[in-house]
């Protein structure tokens, strides 16, 4: 049982999204609209199985990511719950407690019916339960930016999560914090493709990058991400690609920002958690396990020629190199 002043925390998954993009994820660029015929006519089959089955979203990893911010008051997961592929998962959800939205196959008119309802439902509840303190929402779609700016507006703690490569920078930029599906515990990650191309919009021309774009690069991911409309017929061939920067290179600069922006007060010496806690401010998205670190500390100490850290007993200082 909760105690009063534990944090009380409500998810919301939209279903279809998070299992595009991971299908895509395992796949490459589009895979799910490529195989969506497929999947609906014989989801059984042979190919189709295999392909189904090495993207497979662990829901646990996701539900237990959520109830480390506290106690979990509820979760709803938003999805066509008749189609196959999602129907995989029902006893997997609902053993874990989650409440099942049906959302009927989207007409033209409707193709938006997920980000409406989750929408709606989640200020609702704020209102209808005031002392819910953290929303997770677990979706890639730039168009849930304003209910992240709605929530944190209300006093809540926004944590947002997607898949890396097919979540909107912008998405992540709105939330308090941002995790990668990709970074949980468990979570085995797909070797990179052999060059990963970011979608920018018609006419922007076509390059190629070997970089991997991902949420815990910070400034590196995706602005408009492949999964964001995932399934629309004729988008693969309407789109264009632009090269996309270095996640590492964009988390020396924002360490770089950290470090200059917190040595404005008397002490020229920082605490390591402060840095880290600025960082995450200026980019909900940064995360050091996602470029390869254990912790922050080695993430530190892999960039001593822009930041000195001293460890003393439990105290971690950092401060900008002369």
């Amino acid at each position: 049982m909760a105690e009063p002043t534990d944090p009380r925390v409500a998810v919301y998954l939209d279903f279809d999204n998070i299992v595009m993009s991971w299908y895509d994820r395992v796949h490459g660029r589009n895979a799910y609209s490529r195989d969506r015929q497929k999947i609906a006519e014989d989801p059984a089959g042979p190919e189709v199985a295999e392909r189904l089955a090495a993207a497979t979203v662990d829901v646990g990893a996701i539900i237990d990511y959520a109830a480390s911010f506290g106690s979990l008051m509820l979760t709803r997961a938003y999805a066509d719950w008749s189609a196959s592929v999602n129907a995989e998962y029902r006893s997997q959800l609902v053993a874990r407690a989650v409440d099942l939205v049906q959302l009927f196959p989207a007409a033209a008119y409707a193709k938006n019916g997920a980000d409406i309802r989750l929408a709606v439902d989640t200020v609702e509840d704020m209102f209808r339960i005031p002392d819910l303190t953290h929303v997770v929402i677990v979706a890639g779609d730039s168009d849930y930016v304003p209910l992240a700016q709605r929530c944190r507006r209300l006093g809540r703690y926004v944590i947002g999560m997607g898949v890396a490569g097919s979540t909107a920078r912008s998405l992540a930029a709105a939330c308090d914090e941002f995790e990668s599906y990709d970074n949980l515990p468990g979570i085995e990650r797909p070797a990179p493709p052999a060059a990963t191309r970011t979608r920018r919009g018609r006419g922007a021309g076509s390059r190629s990058t070997g970089g991997e774009p991902s949420p815990g690069g910070g400034a590196a991911d995706a602005d408009v991400a492949g999964t964001e409309g995932a399934g629309e017929a004729g988008e693969a061939e309407e789109a264009t690609y632009e090269v996309t920067e270095d996640p590492g290179e964009a988390a020396t600069r924002l360490l770089q920002r950290a470090l200059q922006l917190g040595g404005r007060g008397d002490s020229e010496w920082l605490h390591s958690s402060a840095v880290k806690s600025h960082m995450r401010r200026m980019d909900p998205s940064f995360s050091e396990k996602a470029l390869g670190y254990r912790t922050f500390s080695e993430f530190l100490k892999a960039h001593s020629d822009i930041a000195e850290l001293e460890e003393s007993g439990h105290d971690r200082l950092v401060r900008p190199t002369d």
